[in-house]
């Protein structure tokens, strides 16, 4: 065992080195070691097994790189705080495979159980009052919000997010498995699970970055989650099934900004359980998209399973494929063509949307269409969406 220090501040990496022969094949398996503290250079680590410890923070000027099939295991018991952060100028490079994914875990295996992972970049936001920076919700206290829309925080591919989603300093700031913070357009996410995290599997504070294939399984919040003026435009193939505990399949607004842009995505699967139940059950949260406070978006190819009727006390609310929330937000982004579902198959609601409380909804003509032939996601499935032998896609 021997330590090194990469020109590093405040991180140590302990390992057993791999050796390897003439054909540069490694012959001691798998690297180990433990990740923690600030990583201020380039540092890449070979396929191994690791622990994090800590809150890890990828500094401005750094990269982080780390191997496909990797395995990298939190201990809640260790450390009261765990996370992986790459700030505003940090890049990271997770780059698996399908059959060898980079997979974050928890030992645990108990919901809730760490902070996940969080990116930080320099793309425009437009957050409460139209103001072009805000303060993290996570508890870290970090700014976010810039100036460049093409911003390149690295690359996310074929990586596995596992038990995230704890609450942190005053126990009500919480944390995602995927949080994302004004990420820009150049960054890559692509073939990501987020697996039975205790809040959203995905969130976006605005930002430009885009998603494709992604999987949202078992997350106690909802499936994917966006404000602060988040306007992708290539997003495609998300899938989600809500298991257990789960509240809406998209939380959808816009900070209260009334606004001529939003996102675009294409193949959506948003399935609930039967067995579901709401995060808590004095808020109801069933439908499978949600729309409030400008919230808005241009949705195609849509399947939406399972959004049906909950009863709690005696009293039976019915979910819905979508669910306007507030009288501005019907009046400025339904009538005003900002909300646009096309090709959507619905199965187990009542209506394929309403308006809460006392809110008619009744979108212009070609701005909600329905399909029996829509097919939803289209995503592969390997050992990158299994998880102990179960397929996620389900």
């Amino acid at each position: 065992m021997k330590k090194l220090f990469l020109g590093l501040t405040a991180l140590s990496l302990i390992f057993t080195s791999c050796s390897k022969d003439d054909n540069n094949e490694e012959t001691n398996g798998p690297a180990t070691g433990t990740i923690q503290g600030e990583i201020t250079g380039n540092v890449s680590y070979a396929y191994g097994n690791y622990n994090l410890k800590g809150v890890v923070r990828v500094k401005p000027g750094a990269t982080l790189t780390i191997a496909a099939g990797s395995v990298i295991t939190i201990d809640k018991t260790a450390s009261t705080d765990n996370g992986l952060i790459v700030e505003n100028g940090g890049t990271i490079n997770l780059i698996g495979t399908a059959d060898q994914p980079i997979v974050f875990t928890e030992l645990s295996k108990v919901p809730g159980s760490w902070s996940g992972i969080m990116i930080v970049g320099d793309a425009p936001i437009n957050a409460i009052g139209g103001a072009s920076t805000a303060i993290s919700e996570d508890g870290s206290n970090i700014t976010y919000g810039g100036t460049d829309s093409a911003d390149n925080s690295g690359t996310l591919k074929y990586v596995r997010v596992e038990y995230a989603g704890k609450k942190i300093a005053d126990g009500q700031k919480e944390t995602n498995s995927f949080t994302f913070y004004s990420v820009g357009s150049n960054t890559t996410l692509d073939h990501l699970v987020a697996y039975k995290g205790a809040d959203d599997g995905y969130e976006f504070f605005g930002g430009t970055v885009s998603m494709t294939n992604a999987i949202s399984y078992g997350n106690f919040d909802d499936a994917f989650d966006w404000q602060d003026g988040w306007k992708g435009q290539n997003n495609s193939n998300w899938y989600a099934y809500q298991v257990g505990k789960g509240n809406f399949g998209m939380e959808i607004e816009a900070c209260s900004n009334n606004n001529n842009y939003w996102p675009v995505i294409s193949n959506i699967t948003l399935k609930r359980n039967a067995s579901c139940v709401p995060e808590d059950v004095s808020s109801i949260e069933i439908d499978a998209f949600q729309f409030k406070k400008e919230g808005n978006g241009d949705f195609n190819n849509i399947v939406i399973e399972g959004y049906g009727s909950f009863s709690n006390n005696g009293t039976t609310y019915e979910g819905t494929g979508c669910k306007i929330q507030d009288a501005t937000t019907n009046t400025n982004q339904v009538n005003g063509s900002k909300i646009k579902l096309t090709n959507v198959k619905i199965t187990g609601s009542t209506t394929n949307y309403k308006g809460a409380g006392s809110v008619v909804v009744n979108f212009p003509s070609g701005q909600f269409t329905t399909s029996t032939t829509s097919t939803g996601a289209s995503i592969t499935n390997g050992a990158w969406s299994t998880v102990e032998g179960s397929s996620l896609l389900q």
